[in-house]
């Protein structure tokens, strides 16, 4: 679902940085006042894992691969703004260090996977979950469905501007000059992979985070469900008299399973292509799409970025595939989770300043 440089017109891209940039600085403001100290390495850790799950890429029967994104887990523990500020740092990470989407493109990467994707499944598992209780079964399925509902949204508007390139964009003897497919293409080549793997994975992934916090870490669901009512008795079972013990095993439980995902990273690898729309210019089909050359614009500008310091999550040009996947996939875990840890005190400790100065012009008055 990255959009990679060249496949988007540089319009449609100044379209993509015009709905970004405005929910980027409405996040940063939100996140101050939602997100508290003692919660920052929380949105942190899920910024990483965020990271981690978009490389997972899930080898699909036609050749190709999709992944989860882990947006609307994180708009369900601490709301969808941190998501959209979590999900945004993890992206930008992958278009400047590995080349992992586009940075011309980053704007509609952030637009969809960090805006759309949170606040699309979070506004359907808050439909569904309704006034249940945060112990009750329903909370689990609402967030599974908000998952799915979440990454479907976004693989549908990836769809939507892929497919709108050739018709809005092409030479005068009606070439395409940028991605070359029509919606007739894209819409069926992004939803088939998400609507039944990809959304697969992240519904199971959200409505198990939520399953297991119920019975592991309340406190840490009850952060973004205020005057929410628990159960008693399940709520003892979580906050009972062995908290201490039952505050470390979640974190033991969410290491293991990054360990495991980072170790199995690698598994997309086993398909023969990318994902759909991600592949080079030279690999495209050119009779399949009816073209005799590849697109000029989209030429020109597939390479914008030169600078990712582990292109393709190569970690080193001798390395072996797999163990380069498999490092890139522990740096990048550490710079974003680092990253959004260092932004998000950042913002807490400006807020703060200005909050005490505005206190003391007051107390001056």
């Amino acid at each position: 679902m990255h959009i990679p440089d060249g496949y988007l017109s540089p319009q449609t891209c100044a379209v993509g940085y015009a709905i970004a940039v405005p929910a980027w600085a409405v996040a940063v403001r939100r996140v101050q006042r939602v997100v508290r100290n003692r919660h920052v390495p929380t949105l942190a850790v899920l910024a990483a894992v965020s990271f981690l799950v978009m490389m997972f890429n899930i080898p699909i029967p036609d050749g190709t691969t999709a992944h989860a994104i882990g947006a609307t887990v994180i708009a369900i523990l601490l709301g969808p703004w941190a998501a959209v500020l979590a999900v945004s740092v993890a992206l930008g990470f992958q278009a400047l260090l590995f080349g992992d989407g586009g940075v011309l493109a980053f704007g509609f990467n952030c637009a969809n996977m960090a805006v759309l994707a949170p606040f699309a499944g979070y506004g359907v598992y808050k439909l569904i979950a309704g006034r249940s209780e945060l112990t009750a079964p329903r909370r689990a399925l609402a967030a599974a469905a908000g998952g799915y509902a979440g990454i479907n949204a976004a693989a549908f508007a990836a769809a939507i501007e892929f497919g709108l390139q050739p018709d809005l964009f092409h030479n005068s003897a009606g070439a395409p000059l940028y991605a070359p497919y029509h919606l007739s293409q894209t819409i069926p080549a992004m939803m088939l992979a998400h609507l039944t793997i990809a959304g697969i994975a992240e519904g199971i992934l959200t409505g198990g985070v939520v399953a297991y916090l119920q019975r592991a870490n309340l406190p840490l669901l009850r952060v973004n469900h205020g005057g929410v009512a628990a159960d008693d008795e399940k709520a003892a079972v979580s906050d009972g008299k062995n908290a201490g013990k039952r505050r470390v095993r979640p974190l033991h439980v969410a290491l293991g399973a990054v360990a495991v995902m980072v170790v199995l990273t690698p598994l997309g690898l086993l398909a023969p292509g990318g994902a759909f729309g991600e592949d080079a210019p030279e690999d495209l089909d050119l009779h399949k799409y009816g073209l005799s050359a590849v697109p000029s614009g989209l030429n020109k500008y597939n390479g914008f970025w030169h600078h990712a310091l582990f292109n393709g999550y190569d970690f080193t040009s001798d390395s072996h595939p797999t163990v380069g996947y498999i490092v890139s996939a522990v740096v990048g875990i550490a710079i974003v989770g680092a990253a959004i840890f260092l932004i998000t005190m950042a913002v807490r400790w400006v807020a703060g300043r200005r909050g005490a100065s505005q206190r003391h012009e007051t107390a001056q008055s």
